[in-house]
């Protein structure tokens, strides 16, 4: 059990048979009557953020939440197959269930899926990836620098990025999953 003492930010919990994901707390206490806790909470299922209220010292089931690492296949029409790589056994996953994480797979790519109760809830990327550029403007021009500005360029599985005015069609970047953010260009 996991008692509002032990909440910290990132911590995973059942409530109301949901599994939630801790975002933020602040342990209040009110003149006479007892503490609470403020508590801003992520449900895992359906990526909706409420923000509760509970008594300090109450606790809750830890999520019951399972990881697998499986390996992005592809993608067919709306649904995203992936593979276990230990069993070898595949889960379809719909482009709703992925959001904006669709942008980054690659195929081949080695994801971890979170499961709750035997059902796929979230995947989680590599922190870093490296794509390819598909398409953006032409390499600068002299006086060109790579703190100033940039460009946006398409990269090879869609996503759009900003990039520093020397890269060009063709050359490999490594990205950020997690803001979106161009890091390096990789040789």
């Amino acid at each position: 059990m996991i008692a509002t003492s032990d909440f910290r930010k990132g911590a995973k919990i059942e409530y109301k048979g949901d599994p939630y994901e801790i975002i933020d707390f602040q342990h209040v206490k009110m003149g006479r009557g007892g503490a609470n806790v403020k508590t801003k909470m992520k449900n895992l299922k359906t990526g909706g953020v409420i923000e509760e209220t509970i008594r300090s010292g109450e606790k809750f089931p830890p999520a019951g939440l399972e990881e697998k690492k499986m390996q992005f296949l592809y993608s067919q029409g709306d649904e995203y197959i992936f593979m276990d790589q230990e069993t070898y056994e595949q889960i379809h996953l719909r482009e709703q269930q992925l959001g904006d994480k669709k942008l980054f797979l690659k195929e081949n790519t080695e994801v971890r899926i979170l499961y709750y109760k035997g059902e796929p809830l979230n995947v989680e990327l590599p922190t870093f990836i490296v794509l390819a550029v598909a398409k953006t403007d032409p390499a600068g021009f002299k006086g060109d620098t790579t703190s100033g500005g940039g460009k946006p360029a398409t990269l090879e599985t869609g996503a759009v990025v900003r990039v520093p005015y020397h890269i060009s069609e063709g050359d490999t970047i490594k990205v950020d999953t997690r803001t979106s953010e161009y890091i390096e260009r990789v040789k």
